[in-house]
């Protein structure tokens, strides 16, 4: 995830009528990335090294590329790697080594490799800390807003309900009445909080979360129904879970 997206890569393609761009990203620790090493002017790149025990440059390839129609043209004479999979490194090296003009783009700001649920968070303080308060829904009285939170169109915040910034609310959400919503979450449009504590959590589009209950670092999936079981027996928590997931009851 780049905080300044992606926009400059197109751009340097057509400035410097190049067939690929790389974005690269300085790191402390190159040899845990596949590292890019470039030319004595560093306006070319000459290879890509996966992992180097003995890094030449300290610049990670950090998975955002641009390309023209070239890349066609050696992608047929791409072999499986040991993963048996086509490799975005390997097209990059045959575009160097047939001649075609592949450059670097150093990206400016933040970069954040989104691999796992942690890191998406960690990505997600990134951008809150960035945002500016603005409030295009209505807030009724008795409801507080503390702190730098963005709210939606069409989005109403209850009496008695509490948000927390940096905070950012969707469009078309209702949250409350008597919902907390803390410090960095960000709850997606058409979404429905009433009485639940959400802190540090990512909340995707269509949800309802409707319990008694506080969820902490946590993602819920776009159109998921949180509630209670209102009495509901036997008694014990209901569970639809995926493959690969993990829960902290």
């Amino acid at each position: 995830m780049l905080n300044n997206g992606i926009k400059e890569i197109p751009k340097k393609m057509k400035d410097e009528k190049a067939d690929c761009v790389i974005s690269l990203m300085p790191v402390k620790e190159p040899q845990r990335y596949g590292i890019a090493e470039l030319s004595p002017d560093r306006k070319k790149v000459l290879r890509t090294v996966e992992k180097p025990k003995e890094p030449k440059s300290n610049l990670a390839v950090i998975g955002v590329y641009g390309f023209n129609p070239t890349f066609f043209k050696v992608y047929p004479k791409l072999k499986p790697s040991w993963r048996n999979e086509m490799e975005i490194t390997d097209a990059i090296s045959l575009l160097i080594d047939s001649g075609f003009k592949v450059v670097p783009h150093r990206v400016e700001g933040w970069w954040k490799d989104t691999g796992k649920p942690e890191d998406i968070l960690e990505a997600n303080h990134l951008i809150l800390d960035g945002i500016e308060s603005s409030n295009e829904g209505k807030v009724e009285d008795g409801a507080t807003i503390v702190g730098r939170v963005k709210i939606g169109k069409g989005t109403v915040v209850f009496g008695k309900s509490v948000i927390r910034g940096p905070a950012i609310i969707g469009e078309n959400c209702k949250v409350g009445p008597g919902a907390y919503i803390g410090p960095y979450t960000a709850v997606g449009d058409r979404c429905q909080v009433s009485r639940a504590e959400i802190d540090d959590s990512i909340v995707m589009e269509d949800t309802v979360v409707d319990v008694e209950t506080k969820l902490v670092r946590s993602m819920i999936g776009k159109g998921s129904k949180i509630l209670s079981a209102n009495g509901m027996l036997p008694k014990g928590d209901r569970l639809v879970v995926g493959e690969n997931t993990t829960l902290h009851l």
